[in-house]
């Protein structure tokens, strides 16, 4: 089966693991998402995978609270869905790592870019908890930060919309699907894609992202085939 990468970084919002919940872990999407990923690294695409923490915590939502601790319980947030993720990978048989930016021996590998580059490889999955380590920034910046320094070819930008919009299509019942659209453009618009910081960031590295909805885990797959879903964000 023909495959557009080689080696990709997923993306997945906290809140898309929580399903129609809007809070928490749902467990069978967990296992559609495990089932597809398990057909992709069969692909022979190498794949690495960071995740929001918006399910459960998102610094920001601690209004009365000092930023940096409020980020910090985020960091951890992302770790549970790493775990979580990490749990049902296995258990389709998928070898994975989960390696963190802030250092927990216990349960995780601590980040280190040539350890994950080899885990890869190797065809096992790595998965990065912990967001950068760092307050102040989100885990769009940690997936354009991990896939620049893993030498990704894309970024897989798996969401609960299925695409870039010129507004708010939960608002704007007439909002317009962009099939592609340049960095800047995204930037100059203001557009909600990633933040722009994460924005810039791939920008400066050539990095494509591409973005499309996680409401069929197969989508991921149909896109490492090479099939143009959702939106392409481009240099």
């Amino acid at each position: 089966m023909s495959k557009k990468y080689k080696r990709v970084l997923i993306k997945l919002s906290g809140e898309a693991l929580a399903g129609e919940k809007g809070f928490g872990l749902d467990e069978k999407i967990l296992d559609d998402i495990a089932s597809t990923i398990k057909k992709c690294t069969k692909m022979g695409v190498q794949i690495a995978v960071v995740v929001g923490g918006g399910n459960f915590w998102r610094g920001r939502t601690g209004e009365n609270m000092e930023r940096t601790r409020a980020d910090h319980m985020g960091m951890l947030a992302t770790v549970i869905n790493s775990l979580a993720l990490c749990d049902a990978f296995e258990r389709h048989g998928i070898e994975t790592r989960v390696q963190t930016a802030i250092e927990m021996r216990q349960i995780a590998e601590t980040y280190i870019r040539g350890r994950a580059v080899r885990h890869l490889e190797k065809g096992r999955v790595v998965i990065f908890g912990c967001g950068t380590g760092n307050p102040f920034f989100s885990t769009d910046t940690t997936a354009a930060l991990r896939a620049a320094e893993i030498d990704a070819d894309a970024i897989l930008l798996a969401k609960k919309v299925d695409g870039v919009y010129d507004s708010d299509p939960a608002v704007n019942p007439n909002a317009a699907k962009y099939d592609s659209i340049s960095y800047i453009d995204v930037l100059n618009k203001g557009l909600g894609v990633m933040d722009t910081t994460a924005t810039s960031l791939c920008m400066d590295n050539k990095m494509p992202i591409r973005v499309f909805g996680l409401s069929d885990p197969e989508n991921i797959k149909r896109v490492l085939e090479g099939e143009e879903l959702g939106t392409l964000v481009y240099a």
